[in-house]
């Protein structure tokens, strides 16, 4: 190991010549020397080890050493093997490169002889036990020892976890262009795990997709677009029978859990997109063929607007060349089987607010009136002229049986002629159409003069200094930025679940009556769960974390005051599990330690 100017005042300088005893040697080393001599041999006789791992060196920790080297000379001697020019380097690079910036013209060393693969060998070991090792190439000296050694024989070997292991091997397999982002500190090693879990092809398309400059967040995305996580499927994924030729996911190579627990805690993540694709509709095929075998019409989760998404858009062609008939979200009325509310469920719904015990009762009880009502109704459902259904997430591809009324199409016909009003000209159209049009153009001037007024309006506003006052908050403004979280931050689905009534239980009114409306009903609840609703989704996960980033730190104090116990527990347990850990790794360390000094002695 490299003696560094701290701590070269503790160590003598070694003689020109000594005879150094050599430990019998081990069953898996071949070297052939019975005793050592250290010898100063000449810099320009000494060459680099053209196949050495480690490609990288910090130039400034180099000018420290040689700083060092300077003052007391190499207090350690490097190793060396004789080669057909001189003498090649197996351990010590950093002395002999800090030595020439020193100035030195010899070096003391260590010559051995080798056989066979065992000079590379040591050089990796050595390599990998230091804590400075660039992470693709720890990745390439993994990898290389493991045609030799198993991960959980190399994890011995460097005192480290196997599934550390298996993440460098699989690391290894990253196309150079990435590796490139990794060095450079831009791309992080779990991510750069990830991608290297799809074939060199796959990864070269998602490098070009992405361009020269790095963008991790594009990168995660196109990840998670081909990556699954199993445990969500939609069908068993222990099932051989589902797809003949793909057999069970649980002995599937693609599944990352059978390439190294690369994900840990037993994770298991499809990495064949097109594999994973076929199960799914196979399973919506299932469900198609027991919809007609049950008689039971089956309403996919999409609505009219999203109908020509190309996820939507398989499974409407499907159900077509199945011969159902395709009934949209928005063509019938639904009844699923409500679930029966619990002090937890009402919790869990009204997160953000502080129940007293007499406030939890009466909403648990208006709560369990509402799902009486809802029971009721769907167990009397078919009485009711409603038939029996299957509904079918889209997202997810799971199944539910419920019922459905099919509700009327109004007569949308149009008039004898087939182009569109709009599009005809003045003089082709009957008095009362001319007069129609003429209608529609001043709604549409209407609606640009408006445009153009707002634009004028804001502008101005923008240029005063509107954003210094010191006036506390009126209610419109917080109407306003109320509102403005909703239409921007919240998507539609997440509406739908925690937002459904925001505007009221009726939206057949002017938009300006609903701005009215929503003001009087205004309530800071209203306010603070929208709020609350954008903070749990503003923290960041991966490398972020509530140690050094501002927004998750900031996240992780403020909730505190809501759950301080449950997170407390989760501390405790990370903390015991780190704790055991470590003293594991404390131990291994010292022992790696003893055969280090043994080897060198």
């Amino acid at each position: 190991m490299e003696t560094t100017k701290s701590n070269a005042v503790t160590n003598r300088p070694a003689r020109r010549s000594q005879t150094v005893p050599e430990e019998e040697p081990k069953a898996t080393n071949t070297m052939v020397s019975t005793e050592l001599k250290i010898e100063n041999l000449d810099l320009g006789l000494i060459q680099p080890d053209p196949n050495q791992p480690r490609k990288s060196y910090d130039e400034l920790k180099l000018l420290g050493l040689a700083d060092s080297i300077k003052e007391f000379g190499v207090l350690q001697p490097i190793t060396v093997r004789k080669s057909d020019k001189g003498y090649t380097i197996v351990m010590g690079e950093r002395r002999y490169r800090s030595s020439k910036i020193a100035g030195k013209r010899t070096i003391p060393a260590i010559v051995r002889k080798y056989e066979n693969n065992d000079v590379l060998e040591l050089q990796i070991i050595e390599n990998l036990q230091r804590q400075d090792v660039e992470p693709t190439e720890e990745a390439e000296a993994i990898a290389f020892l493991s045609e030799k050694y198993t991960p959980s024989e190399i994890a011995q070997r460097l005192g480290r976890g196997e599934n550390f292991v298996r993440q460098r091997i699989k690391l290894s397999g990253l196309i150079e262009g990435f590796k490139h982002f990794v060095r450079n500190g831009e791309m992080t090693i779990s991510l750069g795990v990830a991608v290297a879990l799809f074939e060199p092809e796959d990864q070269k398309m998602m490098l070009e997709i992405m361009g020269k400059e790095f963008n991790g967040n594009q990168l995660k995305r196109m990840v998670d677009n081909k990556t699954y996580d199993l445990s969500k499927a939609p069908f068993k994924v222990e099932d051989k029978d589902l797809i003949a030729n793909a057999g069970s996911c649980i002995q599937c190579p693609f599944n990352a859990i059978n390439q190294g627990n690369l994900f840990g805690d037993g994770k298991m993540i499809c990495t064949k997109s097109a594999c994973y694709e076929t199960k799914k509709l196979k399973v919506l095929l299932n469900l198609i063929k027991r919809a007609k075998k049950e008689n039971r019409i089956l309403i996919p989760d999409i609505r009219r607007h999203f109908a020509g998404q190309e996820g939507n858009q398989l499974i409407i062609s499907q159900m077509e060349k199945e011969g159902l008939t395709v009934y949209l979200l928005d063509d019938i009325d639904l009844l699923k089987r409500p679930s029966k509310p619990t002090t937890k469920s009402i919790k869990e719904d009204y997160y953000w607010k502080e129940f007293t015990k007499e406030e939890l009762k009466k909403q648990l009880d208006g709560a369990i009136k509402v799902y009486n009502t809802e029971l009721e109704a769907f167990n009397t459902a078919e009485e009711n002229g409603y038939i029996k259904g299957f509904y079918f997430d889209t997202d997810s591809y799971k199944t539910e049986k419920v019922f459905v009324k099919i509700e009327k199409e109004e007569d949308n016909e149009s008039p004898e002629c087939s182009v569109p009003l709009e599009k005809r000209k003045m003089e082709d159209c009957t008095p009362e159409e001319q007069i129609t049009k003429l209608n529609s153009k001043e709604v549409r001037k209407k609606e640009i003069e408006n445009n153009k007024q707002f634009e004028e309006v804001a502008t101005m506003i923008r240029e005063t200094d509107y954003i210094h006052s010191k006036k506390a908050l009126t209610i419109d403004e917080m109407v306003a930025f109320t509102i403005t979280l909703y239409e921007n931050t919240i998507g539609y689905y997440e509406r739908q679940q925690h937002f459904k009534d925001f505007y009221g239980k009726s939206l057949i009114t002017s938009r300006e009556n609903l701005v009215k409306r929503f003001k009087k009903n205004f309530k800071k609840e209203t306010f603070n769960k929208l709020i609350r609703f954008v903070l749990t989704k503003q923290v960041h996960f991966g490398e972020a974390n509530h140690t050094n980033n501002f927004t998750n730190i900031s996240f992780y104090t403020a909730m505190q005051g809501f759950h301080g116990t449950e997170i407390a527990k989760i501390e405790k347990a990370y903390a015991e599990t780190r704790s055991k850990r470590e003293k594991r790794l404390e131990a291994r360390i010292a022992e790696l330690q003893k055969q280090v000094k043994a080897l060198k002695a």
